[in-house]
């Protein structure tokens, strides 16, 4: 299973957040200060260390803690995908913002004195999204591994619960924090599902030169059924080869699946039966297809 094509393609806002991540785990990193970002009772209550806040939405205290991290960020690049680079801004907002009240109001509960009681890094987006990841990604592939039966969704899984219990307690809160603040934007409270940036904000994101992962931008795409024609006013069944093998009936529930990431049921359909009822691969001919 993968988030889609690779590299960050139609993910500037993602790929703008991982490097933003990296950059400030390194330079706290060299200094030798990544240990001392965390949150605790002290420093919101306190000394009134208040850059913390903004610091520990992104340094990462541990390098392993950034290279699962930054893998699950870089694979939950499908979402903003899914509803575009301004709505998936807007998640990340509402995330971050919410996860980070959420810890706040665990702090002042709890009332630890203990230092960094609370581990830095992107916990509240990271965990905010295996909530749509849980609900909207569906199951394609199954298989057994010594008797035990696993999905090409597992790998995420256990990369998300190698980095929930990174730190024990310490990163389980803000983990938790995170799933309910993803529960929050699931449940559409404020209608933030609604909620959008004024256009030139993603815009600038995308327009930042970043060094890219993956492909080249200037590279021609291409995916199982080869490179695709415009997209716009035309059915996908026209972009395929004809020669290509038939599959089975698409599922009901993988063409729903479809549609509901803003897809027109046509397209969907025809994009599931040259995916042989493959979601992720359909998804990706869909993306890719409107990308031209």
């Amino acid at each position: 299973m993968n988030g889609g094509p690779s590299g960050f393609n139609n993910a500037p806002v993602t790929r703008a957040f991982i490097i933003a991540s990296a950059l400030f785990t390194v330079f706290f990193g060299i200094q030798g200060r990544s240990s001392k970002l965390g949150l605790s009772y002290l420093d919101v209550f306190g000394n009134l260390q208040h850059w913390k806040l903004i610091v520990s939405v992104f340094a990462f205290s541990s390098t392993p803690e950034l290279m699962f991290g930054l893998y699950l960020l870089y694979y939950f690049r499908v979402f903003e995908r899914q509803i575009g680079s301004n709505k998936y801004s807007v998640f990340i907002l509402f995330s971050v913002i919410v996860s980070l009240l959420f810890e706040i109001l665990a702090l002042a509960l709890l009332k630890d004195p203990a230092v960094n009681l609370v581990t830095s890094g992107p916990y509240g987006l990271i965990f905010a999204s295996f909530v749509p990841f849980f609900f909207d990604i569906p199951v394609s592939t199954w298989f057994r591994v010594v008797g035990v039966r696993f999905s090409d969704k597992s790998f995420v899984y256990l990369a998300g619960l190698q980095l929930l219990l990174s730190s024990w307690k310490r990163s389980i809160l803000p983990g938790l924090c995170g799933i309910l603040a993803g529960s929050l934007y699931r449940l559409n409270v404020f209608y933030i599902r609604k909620a959008k940036f004024p256009e030139f904000v993603t815009s600038l994101l995308s327009r930042i030169s970043w060094p890219t992962m993956g492909r080249s931008p200037s590279a021609a795409p291409r995916n199982i059924v080869g490179n695709m024609p415009s997209y716009a006013g035309r059915q996908v069944e026209r972009n395929y080869p004809s020669s290509m093998p038939s599959a089975t009936e698409p599922l009901e529930d993988s063409i729903s699946t479809l549609v509901s990431m803003g897809f027109d049921r046509s397209s969907a359909r025809q994009a599931l039966v040259q995916a042989r009822n493959d979601v992720n691969v359909a998804t990706n001919i869909l993306l890719e297809a409107q990308s031209h």
